[in-house]
């Protein structure tokens, strides 16, 4: 099968996109809105843009039947956030925050998650993850303004929060972060089988 997306775009190109590029990180975003509503979605188009200066890249997929979801309306106004990763322990509660609350309710409260104050932006942090990037908003990217188009989110990490046990050697150990990663549909990845290459040397 060959899809030509030159000529004609397949109403089943976004399963085609997830599908194949997998699995991918989730950016599980925690903002404030105007009238300090928390709010917190998950977001699989989700990577390092930069490290110097250290930069998140996280695209919405525009919904149908608004402009934005709330996350990127929240961070417009507030130009804060926190990226929580998320570790295996903690896919229920990020899975149940994805459900569409009205924007006056917290899924913080909703979905019963801890939260912790972060160190140097508004936007509260999720308690349980074991790796928090606090970021202030750079730049918004409009791709298209369509519904299913993409608008993405360029933000400067301000800090990072670590927790200790996931720390090995001075640096974060995968095995001991245990995140888990988005596939297409309704499946989700473990790191819990990994291997190692070796980089070659010529």
């Amino acid at each position: 099968m060959f899809l030509d997306l030159t000529e004609n775009t397949s109403q089943n190109v976004y399963s085609y996109l997830v599908g194949g590029i997998s699995p991918r990180p989730i950016a599980w975003i925690s903002t404030l809105n105007s009238e300090g509503i928390a709010n917190i979605a998950p977001y699989s188009f989700f990577t390092v843009a930069s490290c110097k200066p250290p930069v998140l890249s996280v695209t919405q997929v525009n919904p149908s039947d608004k402009t934005n979801k709330d996350t990127l309306s929240n961070l417009m106004a507030t130009k804060e956030c926190v990226v929580n990763i998320v570790s295996q322990e903690l896919v229920e509660k990020m899975n149940q925050s994805c459900a569409n609350y009205p924007s006056d309710i917290s899924e913080f409260d909703a979905a019963n998650i801890a939260q912790a104050p972060s160190l140097l932006v508004n936007a509260p942090s999720v308690a349980g993850s074991k790796v928090r990037f606090e970021c202030k908003l750079r730049e918004v990217i409009s791709i298209s303004n369509e519904p299913s188009g993409g608008k993405m989110m360029l933000l400067d990490v301000v800090g990072i929060c670590i927790n200790d046990s996931v720390m090995s050697n001075g640096y974060i150990d995968p095995k001991l972060l245990n995140a888990v990663g988005k596939m297409g549909g309704d499946y989700f990845s473990t790191t819990k089988d990994k291997f190692v290459l070796k980089r070659p040397q010529l």
